[in-house]
């Protein structure tokens, strides 16, 4: 791992990595597959909360319906935690905000661990809200600060060590959630307060870590404890050549008014980049993924697998998608984002197309079952090699510093709105499609693929003033 040894990654640096990344991430995946293993315990109790209130069962429309509430909400607190990031990162810093954002945590895993012995499903539904506030902030606040904390040439690898977690809590969350371990009538309440392990990890090891340089020095002008933090980080004194290149950075923010919201909509320089974000977020949610894994188990079922053995299938599908996110994390700056980016997509288009043939014909043609198989692990290889993490990190690198925390709250907002509009329109679509589902995402990604190969930009190993000189020089084309 050559882009790994170089000088820049230290003990300490890893160290910051670790305690920003796996406090934070962690709670966006876990919350994110959590729910699935459990669905039917918890719609029980649901169903015995209000009998027990009213004396009468409750309809199963009305259970679908307060479960889809407790699903759906993840993503509404999410959008709203996206859109918060600028106005955090900005009033209590990246670090701090990391920080802060535990307290939300901490009343989730409340709400949702006394949900049962209270009986009330409501504290369910304000605990996955609250937990997705949480995820949001994570979401924009992490890869801003891994971004802040690291050197140009690791930039990249660092950046996916968030998607790299989310994957890892997906898959944990599918373990713990199985019924031979916390996915039971009496455990199922602990599985959902598991949640706050991560944030006793963060609160007793972020405060060891500086906050970002670069928030130091050129939102905060405190020039002597940016040269501490980024010597902490590097393990080196001569830390010159970083404090120059930030307090040119600083020079040219200060020529420039405070970024505004109507200012990303209409400044060109900003407008561009923004778009790009923008668009690489929602080439992530509305990529097919959450198809896949919807599908998924009937397609290992349809291939002869028994329903548990399809489960544990399914299970193995987590396995793969952290196994190549991790591949990911090392080719990202060996290949460059852009280049992973579109390969990854284009790979999936093809996918999309193949495994719809497969489908409409797997009952003329036996072998086709066991062809699906095979494409759904290949859909998730495509997306966990530049889909899943890069669009985290890439509005980071395409911003200055002024207005990276308003970049980066939008385009997070936006990445929670598309995943919300997949998560209601899904089951819609999948009925009245059945399938051809997958040509949906096959246009889709298509779009995405011919985007990014005209528009985005790599940005391997740029500097901010590069980027900008980037898209000045677009503008005037």
């Amino acid at each position: 791992m050559p882009y790994i040894q170089r000088a820049g990654f230290t003990g300490h640096l890893a160290f910051a990595i670790a305690a920003s990344a796996v406090g934070s991430a962690f709670q966006h995946g876990y919350n994110t597959g959590v729910v699935n293993a459990p669905q039917t315990v918890i719609e029980q109790f649901i169903n015995q909360t209000h009998y027990d209130r009213t004396g009468e069962p409750m309809e199963d429309g009305s259970i679908t319906i307060i479960w889809s509430l407790a699903v759906s909400i993840f993503c509404v607190g999410g959008m709203i935690g996206g859109l918060l990031t600028a106005v955090i990162a900005n009033k209590f810093g990246r670090k701090g905000g990391l920080l802060l954002n535990n307290v939300f945590v901490i009343v989730a895993a409340v709400l949702m661990t006394f949900s049962k012995p209270s009986k009330s499903y409501e504290m369910i539904i304000a605990g996955r809200f609250f937990i997705g506030i949480s995820s949001g902030l994570a979401a924009g606040l992490t890869p801003m600060y891994l971004s802040e904390i690291s050197p140009a040439h690791l930039r990249g690898a660092t950046g996916t060590t968030y998607q790299l977690v989310v994957t890892i809590s997906i898959v944990l969350a599918n373990v713990l959630g199985l019924p031979q371990v916390l996915g039971t009538d009496q455990l199922w309440n602990y599985l959902l307060g598991f949640t706050i392990v991560a944030t006793v990890f963060q609160v007793c090891t972020l405060p060891m870590c500086p906050e970002s340089p670069k928030f130091l020095l050129l939102n905060r002008g405190r020039d002597i404890q940016a040269q501490e933090a980024l010597t902490w980080l590097r393990g080196v004194i001569e830390v010159h050549d970083e404090m120059d290149e930030m307090r040119a950075e600083g020079e040219t923010m200060k020529s420039q008014p405070q970024v505004t919201l109507t200012d990303m909509f209409t400044n060109p320089l900003l407008r561009m980049p923004l778009i790009i974000s923008l668009m690489v977020m929602m080439s992530q949610q509305l990529s097919g993924i959450n198809a896949i894994i919807f599908f998924s188990t009937d397609i290992f079922k349809s291939a002869g697998l028994s329903q548990d053995v399809a489960l544990y299938a399914t299970l193995g599908m987590g396995v793969v998608n952290v196994m190549m996110t991790f591949t990911s994390l090392i080719l990202v700056e060996r290949s460059g984002r852009k280049t992973l980016h579109l390969f990854g997509l284009i790979g999936m288009d093809v996918v999309t197309v193949v495994i719809t043939v497969c489908m409409v014909f797997k009952d003329q043609v036996t072998f086709l079952s066991y062809v699906s198989i095979f494409l759904v692990i290949a859909f998730v290889v495509f997306f966990a090699t530049g889909p899943g993490s890069i669009p985290w990190f890439l509005v980071a690198e395409l911003f200055g510093q002024g207005p990276r925390p308003m970049a980066t709250s939008i385009a997070v907002g936006v990445n929670w709105f598309a995943n919300f509009i997949v998560g209601v329109t899904f089951l819609p679509i999948s009925s009245a499609l059945g399938p051809y589902t997958f040509l949906v995402f096959t246009v889709i990604l298509t779009g995405f693929a011919l985007f990014t190969y005209k528009k985005v930009p790599e940005t391997k190993n740029k500097t901010v003033d590069e980027m900008t000189a980037f898209f000045r020089q677009k503008i005037y084309q």
